[in-house]
């Protein structure tokens, strides 16, 4: 049979919609970028109005587009970014206050607190996460005690509470379906991963009221309709990138380039150990089986390319910068210039929320294409240490690295990552993994694919060597932790 199944990908900065054909070739793209709110330092928002305005208009979009196709449109999936926090109202469908962010770090302060009151290793043990402020829990308790009067309406069930996919599957069922998925319950602070049920440990501690929350389902499952069409699947955006990745067997993993770097990898049936700072997560639930993964978290990847753009003004567009740091490269081998890109905190394997970002080595000499180059070189890095953790967490030497995501694209960082890595690269023919994988568990939920089906779809475009003797990775690896070292509060 042939069709098509469309992928909501809810971004950070943008919405997105992908067309996928039966045989798991992305046809069309729709994307629209909306606002991102600072109001203040370290605070990040959204107006979660202008995210469902902007991923229906890209959903309509390909929904005209497939209208002029003999092939039907046989499922919706949504994809979206995990831990930002949305609350409205359940009657009227408005927000009580915009979306924060998971980027956000406001709520630093309260995640101390709960560390200090000796909360961290129940909530380690129970969500499989660590205190801070990354993930959705106290964001909630953010929300409901600043904003008048929402606490006794959440207290009375007349709020909803949900990640970006939540909020969107609410909107385009017509608010008739509050639900989730468990790759991004797990996200919330407020999951039990072991037990597969929201806390009350954490509920209580944190006060949040059980009623806002909403139902808990497996991702592939059928969680309503939209004009019609079975809204199929939902995963959390990394968890998706991983299925999409075919990483479907323990001991894979995969790395996304995205507005951040999350690396992980599929531990089956298993939660492992991590004392090296690494989170467990749920991957996945297909017909009652629960997958689990390690992750690693960097925070700020793309966003730092970004900075270079909006912040900066030095490069045009970010994929100049592959460009400028192969010149730079070229002309300084070996250049002392390195930035840490800690503008939300440093994540895995440090989880320093205070941290600073930082540009170091500076001489006279020192221009826009060195900085740019060093801020590129800043991804592998921060990739590097969350490698070297998952490695020693799990047991497992990788000899190969799946990579997706925009900043996947950049040749000049693969190699540098491969290089840095001693391991090697590779890149899908399609870096739209994200998108895709929502997609195959979609196919897999309306009985139009089946895992083994599934792996054979996955087509590599390159393979990134390591090229560079030992002795480089360890010179590169002691300047990227002294610096990181220089920043670190904790």
């Amino acid at each position: 049979m042939s069709y098509f199944i469309i992928s909501l990908d809810s971004g950070t900065t943008s919405a997105r919609a992908v067309l996928f054909d039966e045989a798991g070739e992305a046809v069309a793209i729709e994307q629209k970028e909306f606002e991102q709110i600072f109001p203040e330092s370290g605070w990040v928002e959204h107006d979660p109005m202008e995210i469902l305005e902007a991923q229906t208009e890209v959903l309509d979009a390909l929904l005209a587009l497939s209208v002029s196709s003999t092939k039907p449109v046989i499922a919706l999936g949504i994809t979206n970014q995990r831990e930002t926090a949305v609350v409205w109202d359940r009657e009227t469908g408005k927000p009580v206050y915009n979306a924060i962010v998971w980027q956000d770090k406001r709520t630093a302060e309260v995640c101390a607190e709960l560390k200090s009151g000796g909360l961290g290793a129940y909530c380690k043990k129970a969500t499989g996460l660590v205190l801070d402020p990354y993930f959705s829990g106290t964001k909630i308790q953010w929300i409901l005690d600043k904003v008048e009067g929402a606490r006794d309406r959440a207290e009375r069930g007349e709020l909803c509470f949900g990640t970006v996919d939540s909020w969107l599957l609410w909107n385009l069922t017509g608010g008739e379906i509050h639900a989730t998925d468990v790759s991004n319950a797990s996200r919330t602070l407020l999951y039990n991963i072991v037990d597969m049920c929201w806390d009350k440990h954490m509920l209580s501690v944190l006060n949040i009221p059980r009623a806002i929350l909403p139902e808990v389902r497996e991702s592939a499952s059928v969680f309503g309709l939209h004009k019609g069409i079975p809204i199929a699947a939902i995963m959390g955006d990394q968890q998706s990138a991983l299925f999409g990745g075919t990483c479907f067997t323990p001991g894979t993993a995969k790395n996304t380039y995205g507005t951040g770097c999350f690396m992980l990898m599929n531990t089956g049936s298993k939660i492992s150990d991590t004392p090296s700072g690494l989170l467990n997560t749920v991957a996945w639930q297909i017909g009652g089986e629960t997958t689990y993964a390690l992750e690693g978290s960097v925070f700020v990847a793309g966003a730092a390319l970004q900075w270079l753009r909006d912040g900066l003004g030095i490069i045009e567009k970010t994929s100049d910068s592959e460009e400028i740091a192969r010149r730079e490269a070229e002309l300084h081998e070996d250049s002392s210039v390195i930035v840490v890109p800690a503008f939300a905190g440093l994540g895995t394997p440090y989880w320093d929320m205070n941290a600073k970002g930082s540009i170091m080595g500076l001489t006279r000499d020192t221009g826009a294409g060195a900085i740019t180059r060093a801020t590129l070189e800043s991804l592998a890095y921060s990739s590097m240490d969350v490698l070297k953790a998952m490695q020693e967490d799990s047991g497992i030497s990788l000899f190969t690295l799946q990579v997706d995501g925009g900043a996947s694209a950049n040749n000049y960082l693969m190699q540098f990552q491969a290089d840095l890595l001693g391991v090697g690269i590779e890149r899908p023919a399609c870096v739209e993994r994200t998108a895709a994988g929502v997609a195959y568990m979609a196919a897999l939920t309306m009985g139009e694919k089946t895992l083994p089906e599934l792996k054979t779809m996955r087509s590599i475009d390159s393979t990134f060597t390591p090229s560079k003797p030992v002795e480089w990775r360890e010179t590169k690896s002691k300047l990227w932790e002294d610096a990181v070292n220089r920043v670190r509060t904790e």
